[in-house]
């Protein structure tokens, strides 16, 4: 069954964060100047941008239909991306000190609120879809995916075992 999409933006950003706990503060004054809510993902920990929108998805049933894990949309975001009920896990897969990739999401979309953004952070066009064999390794080790169970269901659906176990948090919890 297809979650009915969520009316969010996805844009891909870069950042070099000093300062995690600030850098977040400033993203979440700029998404309540916009009430939105902005949620920022490690896309080196994703497998694409059909990760982070199954994220969101996911949240948004979890978070406002039903009884949410976290006591925020964006660790809710965090939670289902990890695929986990830990919310120290789910950290790792957001903003970090150091250079960061992110999907950036806003949620509901605002087009006003990438100019604010942008000031934080540099939006790019790129794709980051592809999955190299370092991210395949990376991604395996993150979700528990064996060779076993990549070589039985083939090596280029690594994402749909992740989009599967991202789902079945729903069922386990």
């Amino acid at each position: 069954m297809k979650i009915p999409s969520v009316p969010c933006e996805i844009r891909q950003a870069q950042v070099n964060v000093d300062d995690r706990d600030a850098f977040l503060r400033r993203i979440q004054a700029i998404a309540r100047s916009h009430s939105t809510h902005i949620v920022c993902f490690d896309a080196d920990k994703l497998a694409g941008r059909d990760h982070a929108d199954a994220a969101l998805e996911h949240a948004h049933r979890s978070f406002f239909s039903e009884r949410p894990i976290s006591n925020s949309f964006e660790m809710e975001a965090l939670l289902f991306a990890a695929g986990s009920r830990q919310c120290l896990v789910a950290a790792l897969f957001g903003i970090q000190d150091g250079e960061n990739r992110m999907f950036v999401c806003a949620y509901p979309a605002k087009e006003d609120i990438w100019k604010d953004l942008s000031n934080h952070m540099r939006l790019v066009t790129e794709s980051w879809d592809e999955i190299t064999p370092d991210k395949e390794a990376r991604l395996m080790i993150l979700f528990g995916i064996t060779e076993e169970e990549l070589d039985g269901v083939g090596r280029d659906r690594i994402k749909d075992l992740i989009l599967e176990r991202i789902a079945l948090l729903h069922v386990n919890r």
